[in-house]
C-alpha cells in the first residue's frame, strides 16, 4: 500500500511530506442515546447480528425500563436472530425504523459528527484501544455537556 503524502506549512520552498501509512482495520459503533445519555461500543470490523442483540442486552441492563429502539436501514437490524430476541423480550422492547436512507433524522449521525469534526479532529491514533479510550473520554465530555445531547435531537427534529 502506498503511502499518503499530506502537505503541511513549512518554509517556502521546502514542503515538507508526512507519510502515513493508512492500513486499518474498519472500526464501527454502535450506540443508543437517550435525552440526557448515551451508551455505545466500538468494533472492529463492521456490526453484525450478534453484536447488536448483546448492545440491546446492555442498553436492557443499563436503562432497566421499557425501550423504544429507532434504527437506520442497517441489514442486520432486520435479521431473524434480532427479530427471535425481540420476540422473546415480550413487548419490553419496541422498535421503529427511520424512513430509507435518513441519517438527517438519526439523532446519533450528529453526535458522530461532533466527535469526528471536533472531539476527534486531527486526532491520530496508534491502536484500536487509545482510540477506544480516547473516544470513550470525550463522548464522556459531552455527557457533561448536556447542550451537545439536545442538539443532536433537535437537529433530528425527533425531540
Amino acid at each position: 500500500m502506498r503511502p499518503t503524502r499530506v502537505r503541511t506549512w513549512a518554509p517556502k520552498g521546502q514542503t515538507p511530506i508526512i507519510q502515513f501509512h493508512f492500513n486499518w482495520n474498519p472500526v464501527s459503533v454502535i450506540a443508543g442515546l437517550t435525552r440526557t445519555n448515551r451508551l455505545f461500543r466500538l468494533h472492529e470490523g463492521s456490526i453484525k447480528k450478534e453484536e447488536i442483540v448483546e448492545f440491546i442486552k446492555a442498553l436492557k441492563a443499563h436503562l432497566k425500563q421499557p425501550l423504544l429502539v429507532i434504527w437506520d436501514g442497517l441489514k442486520a437490524h432486520r435479521s431473524r436472530l434480532v427479530r427471535e430476541y425481540l420476540d422473546s423480550l415480550a413487548g419490553h422492547t419496541q422498535i421503529a425504523f427511520l424512513p430509507p436512507y435518513a441519517p438527517d433524522m438519526n439523532p446519533v449521525e450528529y453526535l458522530w459528527a461532533w466527535l469526528k469534526r471536533h472531539a476527534l479532529a486531527n486526532y491520530c491514533t496508534n491502536d484500536l484501544s487509545e482510540l477506544h479510550t480516547t473516544a470513550r473520554n470525550k463522548l464522556k465530555s459531552a455527557q457533561k455537556r448536556p447542550s451537545i445531547i439536545a442538539a443532536c435531537w433537535m437537529q433530528a427534529t425527533l425531540w
